[in-house]
């Protein structure tokens, strides 16, 4: 299995709209969405089965038996975190600051305070004709790094014959992003032409280096500033990375997107630059490409 990562250093780039389209270009029978903070490509990947659902346990959180808190405070003034109050005459802890450290466990006389597994998100993997593996992470949590790599193994464990896997990553360099490269034949990065998009791209550019992962860059919506296009194929340049190629602005990807569409299914400008893209992709990754 050849496997597609697609990233941008930053939100709102077209990361998903690009990995969407590649999808149905390619009749990929394994999908995956690793940005669990915010996952959206089944919102443009057609209809989807019923997924089977997983929790998602991450970190340890406190939790205050009421019967045994004697209302002392003493959780309060040794937590570092602010994540504990009295209420009632009880201590009770915020989900959200609790960072599981156990301080408050060890420090009360009571033992009402003890460190329990975090309900702190879930995984869905849909089974079909294909197979699409996502997860969620709650509001607030961490461990996402951990998250993103289940989505990876449930996805290879369940479609493991498959010739292409895309893989729709997060934006930024953080954690999942990070869990996200290991492993990949390809990332390629959708940027943005605007100063703030240049240097996400060489960000994210040197986070991807220590991976030893093939890189390509290709730009979303060239034609609103063709200036700061040219500086990113001038970085790509002086980098030895391939510049697969430019997409246009399509007030079309929009309205596809706002009907549950890709790109892939819509007759426009962008749709012709996307298939000129994957064919490029696929010859780095020697497969076939559209025309073959």
């Amino acid at each position: 299995m050849k496997k597609l990562l697609i990233l941008s250093g930053k939100g709102g780039t077209g990361k998903t709209t690009v990995a969407a389209a590649f999808a149905r270009f390619s009749g990929a029978k394994a999908l995956a969405d690793c940005d669990v903070d915010a996952p959206n490509l089944h919102l443009v990947s057609g209809e989807l089965p019923v997924p089977q659902v997983t929790d998602f346990m991450g970190g340890d959180k406190a939790r205050v038996d009421e019967e045994k808190c004697l209302g002392c405070g003493k959780c309060l003034e040794h937590c570092r975190f602010g994540a504990l109050s009295l209420v009632g005459g009880k201590a009770v802890i915020s989900e959200y600051a609790c960072e599981g450290c156990g301080v408050c466990a060890h420090v009360c006389p009571a033992g009402a305070i003890t460190l329990l597994p975090d309900l702190a998100g879930r995984q869905e993997l849909y089974q079909g004709e294909r197979v699409f593996s996502t997860a969620m992470l709650k509001m607030g949590r961490g461990n996402s790094g951990k998250l993103v790599t289940k989505v990876k193994l449930d996805l290879l464990k369940y479609a493991p014959d498959c010739p292409l896997a895309i893989v729709d990553g997060s934006p930024g360099i953080g954690c999942p992003v990070i869990a996200s490269v290991g492993g990949m034949d390809l990332v390629l990065v959708v940027a943005e032409p605007s100063p703030s998009g240049i240097s996400d791209l060489q960000r994210l550019v040197k986070t991807s280096e220590s991976f030893q992962v093939k890189l390509a860059v290709c730009v979303n919506r060239w034609d609103m500033s063709p200036e700061n296009t040219e500086k990113i194929e001038a970085f790509c340049l002086e980098k030895g990375l391939p510049f697969l190629g430019r997409l246009p602005y399509d007030k079309s990807a929009t309205l596809a997107i706002n009907r549950g569409l890709s790109v892939a299914d819509v007759d426009c400008p962008l749709r012709e630059a996307l298939k000129a893209l994957y064919n490029r992709a696929m010859a780095l990754l020697e497969l076939p490409g559209l025309d073959s």
